[in-house]
């Protein structure tokens, strides 16, 4: 029987509201107290009954304590959106009664990333005061710390009402991840700003190629002058020859995190990856590159290189989570989404294979030059092969700012 009404009881409260309110712990006093009710009077037990109405009126008194409106604004402003990991910042909270009447028993319940951070109110917070604290926010590793919502909790002490009330909604801190200054792409591995000349020819470019004759529907601002007068005045009937030009392209740098978590030994190599491709596109933003990001199991970001906006860019690094595509796949889709890119940067972990690496790397086009970091503690910081694709290993993110500047490839 005390089964039969626990259950009635629970389905009554699913259908409404109000009842929502009591807790596990008074769902059970009731049942317990409809139980005892039942068999005491069946019995003839006055102990049953008197339990049984001790139950009941608690319950009553604990819900006269929950009875009334709340009426809040309740505002969780953070001193900054993002910082990096190890960073910490304050968080201030203001709650404002907005009621006519004094806030009795009213205690705030705010989600601080995986936590519900309790505030203590004052006793009684009067009709139009304003209640002002701050909680410090801990950056300790990289992600998105869910600030917020805040819960407004009325019960009673004894636990078996409680009411809630959500009034603020979720904001959300970035916490970046720990990145390290790089020589400007202009040297070293990554060598070339102005664009590369590539084997495709044009009518019009800064590479100039050849000359050929001229042929009806040339451009005649190319005819070269002066080699058509001297072949003219050698050959008899000679034609007239254009400049020919080979298509230079403006660098578009691809960086792509691998996000399979069988490439990784641990979380902390995972990390790392994630550092040394925010530093490399911090680089490609400060020289102005135009770039392309695929970070792990984040959609592409295109990056132009004269975008300022270096914070909303590693946003982009915080959110990245393992999961998703393969590394195969992953490189592929860059390739689909990024189809203007000259030079890719895959890193990946210890647990990937170069032979691996150099078949994934194959999913792009032959035109871009590809540099393979793979991220490996137990390795020695340096390079693997020179060859397309380069191969490197990286120790640790301190060392990537000399293990690029010692290359002799460009872009």
């Amino acid at each position: 029987m005390p089964r039969a009404a626990l259950d009635g009881a629970r389905t009554l409260a699913g259908k409404r509201g109000p009842l929502t309110a009591v807790t596990g712990l008074g769902w059970v006093v009731l049942a317990a107290s409809i139980a005892a009710w039942i068999v005491g009077a069946r019995l003839g037990w006055i102990e049953l009954t008197l339990a049984a109405v001790t139950g009941l009126l608690t319950l009553v008194f604990c819900a006269a304590l929950a009875v009334g409106r709340t009426a809040l604004r309740i505002e969780i402003d953070p001193s900054r959106r993002r910082m990096t990991v190890g960073d910490s910042m304050q968080v201030g909270i203001q709650v404002t009664n907005l009621s006519a009447r004094r806030l009795l028993m009213l205690t705030m319940e705010i989600v601080i990333g995986p936590r519900l951070v309790p505030v203590a109110l004052p006793n009684a917070l009067v009709s139009g005061a304003t209640f002002e604290t701050a909680l410090t926010v801990h950056g300790s590793r990289r992600g998105v710390i869910p600030l917020g919502p805040a819960t407004s909790v009325r019960g009673d002490p004894i636990g078996l009402i409680r009411r809630q009330v959500s009034w603020a909604e979720e904001t959300e801190v970035f916490v970046h991840p720990r990145t390290t200054r790089l020589e400007p792409f202009g040297s070293g591995l990554l060598r070339d700003l102005e664009g590369r000349t590539t084997e495709d020819v044009s009518m019009s470019d800064l590479a100039f190629h050849t000359l050929r004759e001229y042929v009806p529907g040339d451009d005649r601002r190319y005819i070269h002058w002066r080699s058509s007068a001297k072949v003219g005045s050698a050959v008899p009937g000679g034609k007239f020859l254009v400049r020919q030009f080979r298509d230079t392209r403006r660098t578009h740098l691809l960086v792509i995190v691998d996000g399979d978590p069988a490439s990784y030994v641990d979380e902390d190599e995972f990390e790392t990856a994630i550092s040394v491709g925010a530093s490399i596109a911090l680089q490609a933003l400060t020289d102005e590159l135009d770039a392309s990001l695929v970070v792990a199991d984040q959609p592409t970001r295109r990056v132009r290189g004269r975008d300022s906006a270096s914070s909303r860019m590693l946003d982009v690094f915080a959110r990245a989570r393992t999961g998703g595509r393969k590394l195969p796949s992953q490189v592929a889709l860059a390739g689909r989404t990024a189809p203007e890119a000259t030079y890719a940067i895959i890193i990946t972990g210890a647990n990937s294979t170069f032979h691996g690496l150099r078949r994934a790397a194959a999913q792009l086009s032959s035109a871009v030059r590809v540099t393979l970091i793979r991220v490996d503690p137990v390795a020695t910081t340096g390079m693997v092969t020179a060859a397309n694709p380069t191969a490197l290993n990286l120790t640790r993110l301190e060392d990537l700012r000399s293990l690029l500047s010692r290359g002799e490839a460009s872009l």
